[in-house]
Formats: C-alpha cells, structure tokens, sequence
C-alpha cells in the first residue's frame, strides 16, 4: 500500500468530515495525523482495511476523543463527546461516499470566507485542502514560517470567535461566495505561473495545487460554469508552463516560445472545458480569459494569432468585468490587431487615472508600444519606470536587455 499517495487523495476528503465532526481544525488535524501514524504502524501487518478514508476518520475521531478524555475540560465537554463517540452505525455513515463531496464544499466555503483576510483564505486553503506545510506555504509566498504559522492561528480563531458556519451557502449567496472561493484558486494559480518576487518565476508546485484544487470544485460543482472555466483556464495557462523560462533562468515571451513544447494534452482538455463553460454560461469573468487562452493555445505560430479576435473578447471581458488590468490587457490587444499607436492612445487615460501606480506592466506595455513605433528615446524612458517598479529577479533582467536595446537605437545614427 503507498501510504504516501493515499495520504495525498484522502486527506483533504477525511479532514473536512473531521472538521465538520469535531468543530475543530486543529484538533481534526492533529487526530488525523496520529491516525495517519497509526496505519503506518497495523496496516503493513493488518492488511488495509476495505475502507480506508473511513477506517482513518473513525481513527481520528478515537484519538480525538483520547484526547479531550486526558484535558481538564473532560466535564464541561462530556455531552460533545458523547456526540463524537462512534458507533458502528457513525463508522458506517462515515463511509458513506455521497457525504464526502458536501464535506469538502463546506471546508473549501469555510476558508475562504469573507470575514478572513485574503491572505488568510490563501493560506488555510492550501493548509487544509492542499495538505501543504506551513513551511512550504511561507517559502511559496515569501514570508517566514512563524509568520505563516501566525497568520493560519489568526485564521483559525476567527472562525471559532465568529461563528463563521461550516456550510455551503445557499441562494444567492452561493454565486457571490463562489466569486471568493475560484478567486483564491486562482490567485494561487498565478503567483506558482509568475510569482510576484524573488529568484523563482515559475512555482510549478503551486500551479500543480492550484490546479488539483480547480478539479475539485469543478467535480463538486459540475453545474457551475464559472468552476469548469476557472480549469480550463489554469489548464490552457498551464500548458505553456515549461515554456517560460529558458535553461538559464531568463524570461522568455508568449512570441518567443517553442509552441512544439506545450502540453497538447492540457490544451485539447483546457479548450473543451472552455467550450462548454461558454456554451452552458455565456460571457463569465474566467469564461472569457479561458477563451482568450485558447486562441493562444490554438495558434500555430505568434503571427497566426487571431489579435482581432482576442481584442474583441477583452473588449467584452471590460464591459462586463471592468477593471484597470482588464483595460491595459485590452490596450495591448488592440497593439496587437490594429497597432500601437491606437494602443498608445488607449493607454494614456489609464496611465492618468493612477488605478495602476506602481504596477510594472503599465510602463513595460508602454515601452513596447513606443520601441514598436520606433520612438526609443520615449521607450527607453518607460523601461527604466518599469524597472523602478518590478520586483522579480527574471522580469527585471528582461526588463534591463530591453531597455540596452532601446537606448543601443536611441544612440544609433538615422539614416
């Protein structure tokens, strides 16, 4: 039995019934983990139970109730842990398969619930649900583990002190917490495809988390749109993932990339999911992004892509979605289909607005438009602003080679 891929498919599922059971996350965890213990020590002797997932989650509802038999509160929690002493008619419905999704959904509502930081929802989502280290947690978001491990205590209490319900919710609500629940999936998704700073660009652990976690609500909200494009969208993004970087480290663009090295087989599943969230929801804020990636994906060559088509699409994804980064991904679009003078003119009331100060895209969107039309005094001007403002090691060399270049054609003489 490799107790270390079981671990992987079946905690997530076996902690968020602990956690509906107990009322506890840490309590959930830690029984879980001796119960984990506990098969690591019979089960090579004993043989593996027919059920697994629920030999463990009575295991660990035991050793909870070990545990709070042995604390001092024995007496004040005598009538909840009457409640958690299983029975065999409790084991069997543990075992119940059908439960297990409806558990899952609540844990997935419950850390990221509103009421928490965003921070915070990253971080208990990867803890609980992606079974990450806080270590691993802290490394992939560039803050030391102890404050990590502070931010998931704050997290924890929150929900206790608050009475934040371990629930689904329903109604309405459902669409404006499901807005919350991908946001956090996706936002895991882009700091492991561009990380946001340091020496790593690309965090494949995190997108592979992201994109486990994708699956999951995709499974459990089959129904939802939004979910099955979300997927596609990390798959389709995914799939050029190895492209992005070269074997020194440096930065390598969507027009550079060997296009024979993206994954095929995420791309055909990225591009059929996109497919149906389009047919079965029309013009969803991940719905379009996906189809958009698609068209990347599609094209055999930077000169086949359709830029007339992905303008539009952005075009539509800003009036339905407005948003400062929305509008500079449409300006450069429009760059793309008909030429950066037009972009140019689209970008200055954004660059006005000072909705995108110290955002390193802008100025760099610029340059490129300006060393386009050939004006490289005025590019070399906007890489040295993006510069200023860039924070990871690979963008800020990419960043650097192209301000060389500009300021290389400034100096050179005109014929």
């Amino acid at each position: 039995m490799d107790l270390e891929r079981l671990y992987r498919e079946e905690r997530g599922r076996a902690l968020a019934t602990l956690i509906r059971l107990l009322g506890d996350f840490d309590l959930a965890e830690d029984a879980l983990q001796d119960a984990f213990a506990t098969a690591l020590e019979h089960w090579p002797r004993q043989g593996v139970p027919s059920s697994p997932r629920a030999w463990l989650i009575s295991t660990a509802r035991h050793k909870a109730l070990d545990r709070r038999r042995r604390s001092r509160i024995f007496a004040a929690k005598r009538s909840e842990i009457a409640y958690l002493s299983p029975s065999a008619a409790d084991t069997e419905e543990d075992a119940d398969e059908d439960a297990v999704p409806d558990d899952r959904l609540r844990l997935i509502f419950t850390c990221c619930h509103p009421a928490l930081a965003l921070e915070a929802q990253v971080a208990l989502t990867l803890k609980t649900l992606g079974g990450l280290a806080v270590e691993e947690i802290g490394r992939a978001f560039l803050v030391s583990p102890a404050t990590m491990a502070q931010r998931l205590v704050r997290a924890k209490a929150k929900i206790r002190g608050a009475g934040i319900p371990y629930e689904v919710p329903g109604g309405p609500l459902l669409a404006e917490r499901l807005d919350g629940v991908l946001r956090v999936v996706y936002l895991v998704f882009n700091e492991g495809y561009a990380a946001t700073s340091g020496e790593v660009f690309v965090r494949h652990e995190l997108c592979a988390e992201a994109i486990r976690l994708g699956r999951l609500l995709h499974g459990l909200l089959p129904s939802e749109p939004e979910a099955t494009a979300l997927l596609g969208l990390m798959l389709l993004h995914d799939s050029r993932r190895r492209t992005r970087i070269d074997a020194r480290g440096e930065l390598v663009t969507l027009e550079e990339q060997d296009r024979e090295q993206w994954d095929r087989k995420e791309i055909a599943e990225g591009t059929s999911l996109t497919e149906s969230a389009l047919r079965r929801g029309g013009a969803g804020f991940y719905a379009i992004q996906a189809a958009v990636a698609a068209l990347h994906a599609q094209a055999a060559g930077a000169e086949e892509t359709d830029w007339p088509q992905i303008a539009a699409l952005y075009a539509l994804l800003l009036r339905l979605h407005p948003s400062p980064v929305v509008a500079l991904n449409h300006a450069v679009a429009v760059g793309m289909a008909e030429g950066p003078a037009r972009a140019l003119r689209l970008l200055e009331p954004l660059a006005a607005s000072g909705e995108l100060r110290g955002y390193h895209l802008l100025p760099a969107a610029r340059a490129d438009l300006l060393r386009r039309l050939g004006r490289f005094a005025e590019a070399a001007a906007a890489y040295e602003e993006a510069l200023a403002l860039v924070q990871h090691d690979a963008e800020r060399r990419y960043l650097a080679r192209r301000l060389a270049q500009a300021r290389a054609q400034r100096s050179a003489p005109h014929p």
